[in-house]
């Protein structure tokens, strides 16, 4: 046998636990020796606590031991109590297996009660059963006379009757009875059909009746929640459902509800719905939504039970009718104000306090759940169509706008000025104002429509500037076969310049966007070959009278210091004199244009008609020549307003430089710095230079053309040829300054 110890290991485990605790507490008290004297206090303090505890410990199991005894008593009570329970059911269903022959007897007996009492339930209806033509006939009678409630009744109280009988042939199985039950009741069908026609004539009034007789409205409404309250009983016990149920009545209100709104009214004849007509009817059709709208929300909301969402229902039928009715009328080909009228009415007057968002509507209707009446893909659909038609209009209106002014370029009057004496006319005011108009417009509808407005805009201007440019084009060339027509060719050159000076400022007030004013680059493009087609018809113009005066460069009249260069200045400043009526960016423009001719015509004709110089003494002639003469044009063109650093005549002292070189050993270093200055200069011009010169040996052309190949030179960005326009012509015998032998 197993020792206490291993038995109870708890027991050794706390006694250890004790001891050592014991030991701490002894440790700590008589840690002295003259602690030792309260040996005997302690010991006795300590006996007497070991006595409590141990007293308490016996109570505490005497206790539970007295509860034990208890509970193994009950338990032996319940164990015999549970034995006469089982003696008692076994007693029991030997009793009932003795009365099982009894109860067959009363099977029957209760079978025989059943078919009684179904008997007499026949017998009390019978009476009702043979008087159901009569009350077909009265409820006939109430239907004419438009007593529905009572009508309703006694129907429903007939109705019950056959349902009965058919649901109690339908639990036996006796299928083969209901066709003469139906037969029978079949009066009800026709009088159901009644009914109902006149409810749904009822309810196809109901905007009329609720402010006339809003009774019979009522009376309609409580019908059918009658009718619907049966089919919900009917489906709910879901055991037999008689014929012609569920009727779905409340269903079929809502349906003649909302084919009473869009029957009429939304099927408009063609003609109102486009062109005049269209704005009367969108304007009728506004009309009459708000008014019935208004009758709903306060009449009929009342005369329905709330469940209804009468107003709701309605609102939405109006906006799912207003969707295809607007789609119905963009399928025909409607021309712009048509289309503008549709888009500012769906997007604008629909949700404005004019009609859906109108002070008596709200805010019990609310539109702004229910999709939109024109889907996004519809609208853009829809502003393409209507840029379409204002650009054909635009077109044509701007084509009608050239023609007048192609006119009046050929009117035997000079073109009207502004008030600051510059010449002009009215096409640019003309054409802005159409286009900021249709941009202004379309504003009224939507950013997008404006930002495509403004698209199409831009794009007719820049065609229209090609067209005017066109038109310039077949002027000039009508002006080349006779200069007196135009009789005023140039005041109207100059009325264009100012037009399309004009038109370049005001494209920037066209966009949508006041911090965005930038124009477009292909616009910007077409105004600036409107701009250098009309300056280079009057530069063809100062040419024409300039020529003269170039064919005698140079000559021995010219050299000797004739008044060459002064005559090409009066010419110059009877052309800048009507170069004045331009204003200032052209005007400069123009100076610098006709300086820069001059300077090409000028060069020109040193190198194709070349002259030879046969001694220093010619070749100080000739370059004092150039130096007057460059000279007085840089003072005549800065007179006029044009300052030096805009002028190109430079290049005619850069010339000279090499003309009067006295060393022609030095003419590779001074060659290298003209082609650097201008580098458009080629090997051809630079050998005609130097057959000016007339001292340059084989030996030095071929160090300088040597010199040039080595150093090709590359257009910079921005610079303005001068030389590569001048063909230098075929190599022939020189033009002597004096007779003798030529070099």
């Amino acid at each position: 046998a197993s020792s206490p110890d291993e038995e109870w290991p708890e027991a050794e485990k706390a006694e250890k636990l004790a001891r050592g605790a014991a030991l701490k507490w002894a440790s700590g008290v008589f840690y002295r020796p003259e602690k030792l004297e309260g040996l005997g206090h302690y010991r006795r303090r300590e006996t007497q606590r070991n006595n409590s505890i141990q007293s308490r410990l016996k109570s505490t199991v005497q206790s539970y031991l007295e509860g034990v005894s208890a509970g193994l008593e009950q338990l032996r009570s319940a164990a015999q109590e549970v034995q006469g329970v089982c003696q008692d059911l076994g007693a029991a269903r030997w009793a009932l297996l003795d009365s099982a022959d009894h109860f067959q007897g009363l099977q029957q007996m209760r079978k025989l009660m059943e078919e009684h009492v179904q008997l007499a339930s026949v017998v009390q209806v019978l009476p009702q059963i043979f008087s159901v033509h009569e009350v077909f006939s009265h409820i006939l009678q109430l239907l004419h006379g438009q007593h529905l409630l009572e009508a309703h009744v006694e129907l429903m109280m007939v109705e019950q009757l056959r349902d009965d009988i058919l649901s109690q042939l339908h639990l036996r199985g006796l299928s083969g009875a209901q066709a003469t039950v139906l037969s029978y009741f079949s009066g009800l069908q026709d009088l159901n059909e009644s009914l109902a026609k006149q409810l749904w004539d009822i309810v196809g009034s109901s905007l009329r009746l609720v402010r006339e007789d809003p009774i019979l409205f009522v009376t309609a409404v409580r019908i059918i929640e009658r009718e619907e309250k049966i089919d919900d009983t009917l489906l709910l016990e879901a055991t037999f459902l008689p014929p012609g149920r569920p009727k779905g009545w409340r269903q079929k209100f809502y349906q003649v509800l909302q084919d009473t709104i869009t029957g009429g009214r939304f099927h408009a004849p063609r003609l109102d719905a486009e062109g005049p007509g269209l704005a009367k009817h969108l304007a009728a059709l506004q009309k009459d939504i708000v008014s019935e709208l208004r009758v709903v929300k306060d009449l009929m909301v009342q005369c329905v039970p709330a469940h209804y969402n009468i107003l709701s229902v309605c609102t939405a039928t109006y906006h799912q009718a207003l969707t295809s009715h607007l789609q119905e009328i963009l399928r025909e080909d409607l021309d712009k104000q048509g289309l503008f009228l549709l888009l500012e009415w769906a997007l604008r007057v629909y949700h404005s306090p004019e009609m859906m968002g109108h002070p008596d509507l709200l805010p019990e209707v609310d539109v702004s759940a229910l999709d939109p009446l024109m889907s996004s893909e519809l609208v853009d659909q829809t502003e393409r169509r209507y840029v379409m038609k204002v650009k054909a209009s635009v077109f044509e209106w701007m084509q009608r706008t050239l023609e007048v002014e192609f006119k009046e370029w050929f009117r035997e009057e000079e073109p009207e000025t502004d008030h600051q004496g510059f010449f002009q006319s009215a096409l640019p005011a003309i054409v802005m104002q159409m286009l900021n108009e249709n941009i202004q417009v379309a504003s009224l509808i939507t950013d997008s429509l404006q930002q495509k407005i403004y698209n199409m805009a831009l794009e007719e201007l820049e065609a229209f500037l090609g067209r005017l440019r066109e038109a310039l084009v077949q002027c000039g060339k009508e002006h080349q076969q006779d200069r007196a027509v135009p009789k005023y060719y140039i005041s109207h050159l100059l009325a264009v310049l100012n037009n399309n000076l004009a038109l370049s400022n005001s494209v920037s007030s066209l966009h949508p966007d006041t911090a965005c004013r930038e124009v477009p680059g292909s616009l910007q493009a077409a105004l600036d070959r409107m701009q250098k087609k009309a300056t280079q018809l009057l530069l063809e113009e100062l040419l024409l009278d300039l020529q003269p005066l170039c064919l005698q460069l140079p000559s021995h009249k010219w050299l000797s210091g004739s008044q060459l260069v002064g005559s090409m200045c009066e010419v110059i400043d009877k052309y800048a004199k009507d170069f004045s009526r331009v204003r200032k960016p052209v005007f400069t423009l123009l100076l610098a244009e006709s300086e820069h001719l001059v300077v090409n015509q000028y060069l020109r004709a040193l190198l194709q008609r070349k002259m030879v110089c046969k001694s220093r003494e010619e070749r100080g002639q000739l370059c004092h020549r150039l130096l007057q003469d460059a000279t007085q044009l840089r003072e005549f063109f800065c007179g006029l307003g044009l300052d030096r650093g805009q002028q190109s005549l430079e290049a005619v002292l850069a010339l000279r430089e090499l003309i009067c070189l006295q060393d022609p050993a030095l003419l590779s270093l001074e060659v290298l710095g003209f082609i650097t200055k201008y580098p458009d200069v080629s090997d051809e011009h630079i050998s005609t230079l130097l057959d000016i010169r007339g001292d340059v040996s084989k030996e030095v052309r071929h160090v300088v053309l040597e010199m040039m190949a080595q150093h090709p030179q590359a257009l910079p960005e921005g610079y303005r040829p001068i030389f590569s326009t001048i063909l230098v012509p075929v190599p022939e015998l020189p033009f002597c300054l004096r007779k003798g032998k030529c070099a």
